[in-house]
């Protein structure tokens, strides 16, 4: 879906892109107009708080001292290390 979404960014029919894609153009336009999921939100408002952890550290704290200083109510299974390992690459290659 996000794949159509750049096409149509970029002044592409929508309608042969999903074609091409196998999709449902109602799917598509459905999926476009859906609000955020709650799982979206939270990861937004984590990678937020990684990056500024990093960059409050002027990029000397690598992953494991970001997860110790990450706030308890991102602690949680599935939580920190995957936005660690995704937060805008900030921290991909990780300490």
């Amino acid at each position: 879906m996000e794949a159509i979404r750049v096409m149509a960014g970029e002044h592409l029919p929508v309608q042969p892109a999903c074609r091409v894609l196998h999709v449902a153009e109602s799917g598509y336009y459905a999926w476009r107009d859906r609000p955020p999921s709650n799982r979206l939100v939270k990861h937004a408002r984590l990678t937020e708080a990684i990056v500024g952890i990093h960059t409050a550290s002027r990029g000397t704290y690598g992953r494991r001292r970001v997860h110790a200083d990450t706030p308890p109510w991102h602690a949680q299974p599935g939580g920190v290390m995957p936005a660690l390992a995704c937060g805008g690459g900030v921290l991909a290659s990780g300490v």
